[in-house]
């Protein structure tokens, strides 16, 4: 099939067009490129390595751990830990669950957070303390009011949007995580996914097991006394 002679130029210029635009996979692939680089030099003016970074974060996350989660309820981020534990001392355990907190600001700050970021984590601790002071409520509050997870929350994000490091299991179980490493390095039965994710999971269903035994002895306590209401009344 011929082009009519006047349609040539017209069909050139299109053929032309198409030449010069870049494909748009191309294009994805270079911004992705642009994007690395630009996290690479992130990291180099602070100094640090990726794995630095994730080395410290799972550091922070095993300080936010103790301080506020140290029993959690299994596949959650809720729990209580040291800093509810201090606050149960008046005054003294509130300033010592202040200074404690302050470590995780230093480490926040080691991997180039700025300070600006931190301000909502200083204040939420700040507000711990005072209301630490108020007994027994006090104590209640810091169930829910954890500076150090803050931290970490805040933390993360900035490594996110700075290093381009999006991984979470070091932060949501750095003891496992680091211990599954180690594992990982002497064997390669610790890598599957399967293994791994299993073993990651081992308080979660420790937890649910537990779970599932004391409701059982619950019921089964409730039905042996209404049993034996019954038996003594003679409604049963």
């Amino acid at each position: 099939m011929f082009l009519p002679w006047s349609l040539y130029p017209v069909y050139g210029q299109l053929l032309m067009d198409k030449l010069r635009k870049p494909p748009k996979r191309q294009s994805t692939q270079t911004s992705l490129n642009e994007r690395s680089v630009s996290y690479q030099l992130n990291l180099n003016e602070q100094g640090l390595t990726r794995e630095q970074v994730i080395t410290t974060e799972r550091k922070l996350a095993k300080f936010a751990n103790a301080m506020d989660s140290v029993v959690r309820i299994p596949f959650t981020k809720q729990g209580i830990g040291a800093d509810a534990a201090l606050s149960t001392i008046p005054l003294a355990g509130d300033l010592a669950g202040l200074a404690l907190t302050s470590y995780a600001f230093i480490l926040g700050r080691q991997l180039g957070v700025p300070v600006s970021k931190m301000t909502p984590a200083v204040r939420l601790a700040l507000i711990d303390m005072v209301v630490g002071v108020i007994p027994g409520i006090g104590t209640l509050l810091d169930i829910f009011i954890r500076p150090s997870r803050k931290t970490l929350s805040i933390v993360h994000q900035h490594i996110q949007d700075e290093y381009g490091i999006t991984e979470t299991t070091h932060m949501d179980r750095p003891f496992l995580h680091q211990q599954l490493e180690d594992e990982q390095r002497s064997s390669r039965f610790w890598r599957y996914p399967i293994v791994a994710w299993l073993y990651l999971h081992i308080p979660d269903i420790l937890g649910l097991i537990v779970i599932a035994i004391i409701g059982w002895g619950l019921w089964a306590a409730i039905s042996w006394l209404i049993g034996a209401f019954g038996r003594l009344t003679g409604f049963g």
